[in-house]
């Protein structure tokens, strides 16, 4: 039974029976705190919680999943996947255990051509939480089960909860006996991989309170509406329904992992980890697929992260089955073939995926093999030092460098016999971290536990006027504080408000919320930022200015007018430059993010090579002339197929609801899907020009422009610029071009002359600081502080000049300077001090933990370096004891 029927199946079983089908959601959850959709609940939360009323008494789905804490696990075990589908069906305060339970056996062990899955009673057994009788005797009444196949297990296996105070309940799961080829005997309790967990059911029935663990809580009571939860591992039954070992041989799998055995000449089956290995590439190649197509890029951040990752580990496995060119042309192609039928959008959307990978691909390839050099010379060091952790430093080059995720590298470590400085790793990314400019959402808070606006989405949805109103009369629904309901909030106080109507618009879609002003009767609350917490509602973060406002209290929202316009400017301004680069490009200039606010656009969009200055003053001009044409901008609502039909865009990556709103700009020449705010024609939004074109990755670019008044602004700018410029060089407008290369090339020629002459005066000093060499034992040791110097390198040539000078003996040189700020120190040794055992790259380690930083290098010259002025004689004694 071929995957895509088992699917199919399930979907037409429970619509039989009275659940509205729900397409699956992205793999991009919409919960703040889940970075990806990991179970197939997950969509329903908010209704299995009562947080959003549930808009349908039972529902059923196949929803895309992806979990990456048992990554290691992949290949290894028979049911370990990153991408899987859960087949579920939910029933919200409709039916409960006796429904989940009959619904759940009738699909099972209902013959084929009856639409089940045919699986003979005999091979199934369930489990249940140990003190839920009830659901023991439904499973004999409904199943017919014997006591020996029911197995009465703990809450640690047996019992659901979110982790938070609210609904939890016992739960029942499914396992498939595979016989005593794979195991021992003795039913799911065994914990044996014989038993496969294919199904199981959530019974949500309690409210519990003081929740210390998983398995320490306290219940306080039965819920008022009683919820089912079921999951089916749509996979794992594929598996044992088409009579294959494990989940990377079923027919959406399997071909990625034989086009991986073709790639590389081995043969499946013959050897264990290579077998481990193809599996990690085909089930790794699969979920990047899934997870581009919904959207992600590779990137070194939270989910394009965890893209990368998969991707890299992909192309190391791939290595290490011994083909070292590129593969994911054929890969990515194989996976695409295998899921088209269950998942058309990756085989429309394949042109972009693709140049993700590729992009990716021939990035990772050309670091790979330097980075492993350098790791394999990390290994030798570290094993002929006696070690047996690679420093954290080393792992920190290849990450920050070489682009190794820290995991590659403790895998490659681990192959060698070494574990890792993970500590060390850990202190250099945050320093790093500490460094790097904070992200703009960075200043956004947490959004308060999601449970707290129940009731208030209870109450309904959050009217947003915006798009005709920037002044609406409203009510007060509720207020947080702190992340808590409390009934009035007063001067002073940073509050969340939630409105019955709104004419703020909140962050979607790339557009940054409004500004703008709440008021009451008096009160007065500024508008800090505007979100949308759960679907439906709107939440206005605000800062009480003056009185106190209550929930009930009437209100007024005032859009700030100036920001509105320009953040309309930008947005449309967004749909414009879009246009026109896919006008100039093609079409596979597809935009695949974007930011706007008021006077400023960012735009990003699939491309891999730097625009030319030509082609960015094209685009420029097709923009403004489109804004010169003043283009009529039309808005409408419709549904989302009849959108398509149309030719409207919908931009990778983005979720949709079934009814969507269509911006026509010019009529088609730019129509896209977009609920932002919009300009009423092209020529309102005034003037675009473009500031900066960059790379955001392999396969990615960003243009920035701005708009409007700031498009002006920035040309005046630069107007008086050119004119201070010709007046000050005296030189005609026209001319001003060649007269800058001019006094640049002779700024340059300045400057070789003067590199010429510090230079000279540098090996002037040589023979002077070789001259306070000092007799220790036999070496001849030149320690020295050299004072202020301009660079490092400065000081290695004087380091390696003296060296030079004080002949064959053994020598070694240790000399400090400050170079801008800070401490640096050079060791250099002779061929004759290395004999006797002193090493360049020890000792300046020890110098550098003097200084207070770290170092190392080569046995005949290496470098270190510091925070503290203060210890540079300290350090330079370090290294006269220890050569002495």
């Amino acid at each position: 039974m071929q995957t895509a029927d088992i699917r199919q199946r399930w979907l037409d079983f429970f619509a039989q029976r009275g659940h509205t089908v729900v397409p699956s959601a992205s793999l991009v959850s919409d919960d703040p705190t889940l970075m990806f959709t990991v179970a197939g609940m997950v969509p329903f939360v908010p209704y299995l919680t009562g947080v959003v009323p549930a808009p349908f008494p039972r529902a059923t789905s196949v929803q895309k999943c992806i979990r990456t804490n048992d990554i290691e696990e992949v290949g290894r075990t028979p049911r370990h996947g990153t991408f899987f589908q859960m087949n579920g069906n939910f029933s919200f305060g409709d039916y409960f255990k006796e429904g989940a339970i009959g619904y759940a056996w009738e699909l099972l062990t209902s013959s084929e051509s009856d639409g089940g899955y045919g699986f003979d009673e005999r091979d199934l057994w369930v489990t249940v939480y140990k003190d839920d009788d009830e659901a023991i005797d439904l499973w004999k009444k409904i199943a017919g089960l014997p006591d020996e196949r029911i197995q009465r297990l703990d809450k640690d296996t047996n019992y659901w909860s979110t982790g938070q105070p609210g609904p939890a309940g016992p739960c029942s799961e499914i396992f498939f006996d595979r016989g005593p080829a794979y195991g021992v005997d003795g039913g799911p309790a065994t914990d044996d991989d014989r038993y496969v967990e294919i199904w199981n059911l959530v019974f949500m029935q309690y409210l519990i309170e003081d929740v210390r663990s998983k398995t320490d809580f306290r219940i306080v009571g039965e819920l008022p509406k009683k919820n089912i939860d079921t999951g089916m591992g749509l996979e794992r039954v594929a598996f044992l329904k088409q009579g294959v070992d494990n989940m990377y041989e079923i027919d959406q799998v399997r071909p990625v992992l034989d086009a991986a055995a073709e790639l590389s000449g081995r043969r499946y089956g013959a050897d264990h980890e290579d077998d481990v290995r193809m599996r990690v590439i085909a089930d790794h190649v699969r979920s990047s697929l899934m997870l581009m197509s919904d959207g992600v890029a590779p990137s070194n951040e939270g989910r394009g992260y965890i893209l990368r990752r998969l991707l890299r580990r992909s192309i190391r496995a791939m290595r290490l089955l011994g083909v070292d060119g590129p593969t994911f042309g054929t890969l990515f192609g194989a996976s695409r073939d295998a899921m088209k039928a269950a998942y058309p959008e990756v085989e429309h959307d394949y042109g972009q995926i693709s140049q993700l990978a590729l992009g990716e691909e021939e990035t990772f390839l050309r670091t790979l093999s330097a980075g492993t050099s350098i790791l394999d010379l990390a290994v030798g060091s570290t094993k002929e030092a006696g070690s047996t952790a690679l420093p954290g430093d080393t792992a920190f080059l290849l990450h920050d460098t070489y682009g190794f995720p820290i995991e590659l590298t403790l895998e490659m470590a681990d192959e060698a016999g070494l574990s890792v400085d993970r500590a060390a790793f850990d202190t250099l990314m945050a320093e790093q971290r500490s460094r790097a400019k904070a992200d703009a959402k960075s200043k956004k808070k947490a959004l308060a536990d999601l449970s707290v606006y129940a009731d208030l989405r209870a109450k309904g949805e959050t009217v947003f006027t915006g798009y005709t109103d920037l002044t609406t009369e409203s009510t007060v629904l509720g207020l947080l504080v702190g992340g808590r309901p409390v009934a009035v909030a007063s001067a002073g106080q940073t509050a969340e408000v939630v409105l019955a109507e709104t004419s703020l618009y909140a962050e979607a879609g790339g557009q940054a919320a409004d500004q703008g002003l709440i008021v009451g009767d008096g009160y007065e609350l500024k508008v800090l930022d505007v979100q949308k917490p759960v679907k439906g509602l709107i939440s206005h973060t605000v800062e009480v200015v003056s009185g106190e406002v209550a929930a009930g209290d009437r209100a007024t929202t005032l859009v700030d007018e100036s920001y509105r316009r320009g953040a309309t400017q930008a947005h449309s301004g967004t749909h414009v430059i879009h246009a026109a680069l896919r006008q100039v490009l093609g079409p596979n200039a597809h935009q695949s993010g974007s930011f706007n606010k008021a006077g400023y656009l960012r735009l990003d969009f699939g491309w891999n090579s730097a625009l030319s200055a030509e082609t960015r003053s094209e685009i420029e001009e097709i923009s403004n002339n489109a804004v010169r044409d003043n283009l009529e901008v039309v808005t409408r609502e419709m549904p989302l197929a009849e959108a398509k039909e149309l030719g409207a865009m919908a931009l990778f990556g983005e979720k949709y609801g079934d009814t969507v709103r269509v911006v026509d700009i010019g009529g088609p020449w730019s129509r896209e899907l977009c609920a932002g705010t919009h300009v009423r024609t092209s020529a309102e939004i005034g003037m675009i020009n473009l500031i900066g074109e960059s790379s955001v990755g392999s396969t990615n670019r960003r243009v920035e422009s701005l708009v409007g008044l700031d498009a002006f602004r920035r040309f005046a700018a630069e107007r008086a610029l050119v004119s201070e410029l010709t007046t000050n060089l005296k030189t005609p407008q026209d001319q001003l071009v060649d007269r800058v290369n001019e006094l640049v090339q002779s700024l340059k020629t300045a400057e070789k002359r003067i590199a010429q002459y510090e230079a000279r005066a540098l090996g002037d000093r040589i023979p002077s600081i070789a001259e306070k060499a000092a007799r220790v034992g036999q070496t001849r040791l030149v320690a020295e502080d050299l004072g202020e110097l301009g660079s490092g390198d400065d000081l290695r040539m004087l380091a390696t000049g003296v060296r030079e000078k004080l002949g064959t003996d053994a020598a070694v040189v240790a000399l400090t300077a400050v170079v801008k700020s800070r401490p640096v120190a050079i060791v250099a040794t002779n061929p004759a001090a290395r004999e006797q055992g002193l090493k360049a790259g020890a000792l300046a380690k020890q110098m550098a933990g003097v200084l207070g930083g770290g170092g190392g290098g080569k046995d005949d010259l290496a470098q270190g370096g510091g925070q503290d002025v203060q210890a540079i004689p300290a350090a330079l004694e370090a290294v006269r004891r220890a050569v002495a």
